[in-house]
């Protein structure tokens, strides 16, 4: 028996949209990605978060399928972290993509460790960050060709070498002591902590503590 030729060209029921929650600390910002996002007919913005608390309620209320994150938001807990809670939440999550200026190897590395789906940067164009959004959805990863150059040569790179007492000084960084704490710990002066920090930070190419607690675990560098 032939199939109705009405029915065969009848199209399929439209997919859903990408349902999106948008955290970014700049009010401007925030609305030119609404206007973007609202011209994209495949995708919905169901909230809108200034903070990182406040993605975290809007993403538990609202359930959104991906939550475009910035790193830096102002006071509070960053993007990293609401990253990271966002990913950890028990039941479904949703995908996170981060979306940001900063692309440096401790903030790569930080967020992706959190558990970002993808990292884009804000100068992609909006055909870029339309698909980013649909592969987050998806939960395939897509990272800006920047960013990506950097991972890639991050890991051709060798491992940096530390001495034993570079070492000793980046685990006690690991488990959250402060400088003077570390001295006391490794009966040396807060002064030659600060001096191998300085070492540690150029060597693993970071700027912070928490980079370089990171990158350090990113490398195996941490017993």
């Amino acid at each position: 028996m032939s199939a109705d030729p009405a029915s065969a060209m009848a199209p399929g029921p439209a997919s859903a949209p990408v349902r999106i929650l948008v955290c970014d600390d700049h009010a401007v910002v925030r609305a030119g990605l609404l206007a973007l996002l609202d011209s994209a007919p495949d995708i919905e913005v169901v909230g809108e978060a200034g903070t990182g608390a406040e993605a975290l309620a809007l993403a538990s209320k609202l359930t959104p399928d991906v939550v475009l994150m910035d790193l830096q938001l102002g006071e509070g807990i960053d993007g990293v972290e609401t990253t990271r809670r966002l990913t950890s939440a028990p039941g479904a999550s949703p995908h996170v993509l981060v979306l940001t200026t900063y692309d440096t190897d401790a903030d790569i590395t930080r967020a992706i460790e959190a558990g970002a789906t993808g990292y884009l940067l804000k100068a992609e164009r909006p055909e870029e960050l339309f698909a980013a959004i649909h592969a987050a959805a998806e939960g395939r990863t897509t990272l800006s060709a920047p960013v990506a150059g950097r991972v890639m040569a991050n890991l051709r790179k060798p491992p940096p070498t530390l001495t034993d007492r570079e070492r000793d000084i980046l685990t006690q960084l690991a488990r959250g002591i402060g400088n003077r704490d570390i001295a006391r710990a490794l009966y040396i002066s807060e002064a030659t902590v600060k001096t191998h920090l300085r070492r540690i930070y150029d060597k693993l190419g970071v700027d912070t503590r928490a980079g370089a607690v990171a990158v350090a675990k990113e490398r195996r560098l941490l017993p």
